[in-house]
């Protein structure tokens, strides 16, 4: 019986202790890291097309990191890479752009901090969708190359047409080697495991530039030109793991 009693007695001791470290060592998440895949859609004087010119998206590559701050907020670091295209002669309404030929394309890499709110608070969840909004700031490399060589002579006369007139000023201004940006958009992310989840998201880069394209005066002067992000990807989270693992007891 004694011996009963002190096994008895053990069992207690072992449940209580392991409750406790169960408690104070098991890891909520902390970080997440990801990398998704998408296209790039410029919006700007070469597209009459106000949500950006989807017959010149290109592909885009990122990757992220985010540091989990409470289960709304966090803190993403996005690294961008990708590239921006723009042709007048993909359309023909209005038709002058089929005459006025601007073409430009240009590499992208941009860094950017973002803060993220996770509208349902689910940044902890095991499993789950969680839709989010963020916003921040970047900086974006940029190597700007305009093609104005197929501009029809005929149909804008140089001596009365303001595209000339505005080509001779944009030529002389230099297209931004490194661009502010503000990124902003929404996405949703579904975690499958605790650990593992895919998103897709779409952003949205506010500038103050209108030379994103190299062509500001002989276009459009009075908007600035900007971009957008359309991506889907995979995230891996750190934690929830318990460090401790709870002894058998057998009698």
């Amino acid at each position: 019986m004694k011996h009963v009693f002190s096994k008895g007695k053990l069992a207690v001791v072992l449940v209580i202790f392991c409750i406790n470290q169960v408690d104070a060592q098991t890891d909520i998440p902390k970080f997440e890291f990801g990398a998704n895949i998408g296209f790039l859609v410029y919006q700007g004087d070469l597209t009459p097309q106000k949500i950006g010119s989807f017959r010149t998206k290109k592909l885009s590559i990122g990757l992220h990191a985010s540091k989990l701050i409470s289960p709304a907020f966090s803190i993403k670091g996005n690294l961008q890479f990708g590239k921006l295209e723009g042709n007048d002669a993909l359309y023909d309404d209005p038709e002058y752009r089929q005459f006025r030929n601007f073409y430009f394309k240009s590499p992208l890499i941009e860094l950017s901090g973002q803060f993220v709110w996770n509208i349902l608070g689910r940044n902890y969840r095991d499993r789950g969708f969680s839709p989010f909004i963020f916003a921040g700031a970047g900086l974006s490399y940029l190597n700007v190359k305009r093609d104005w060589s197929h501009i029809n002579t005929t149909y804008f006369d140089p001596e009365v047409s303001e595209v000339w007139s505005g080509l001779g000023i944009d030529t002389t201004t230099s297209a931004p080697k490194l661009l502010p940006a503000i990124p902003i958009g929404l996405g949703v992310k579904y975690f499958f495991t605790p650990q593992w989840a895919i998103n897709a998201e779409t952003s949205y880069r506010i500038t103050s530039t209108d030379y994103l394209d190299g062509f500001s005066k002989a276009a459009n002067p009075d908007k600035k030109d900007s971009y957008m992000n359309y991506s889907i990807g995979l995230i891996y989270r750190t934690g929830k793991k318990n460090r401790f693992a709870c002894p058998v007891i057998r009698y």
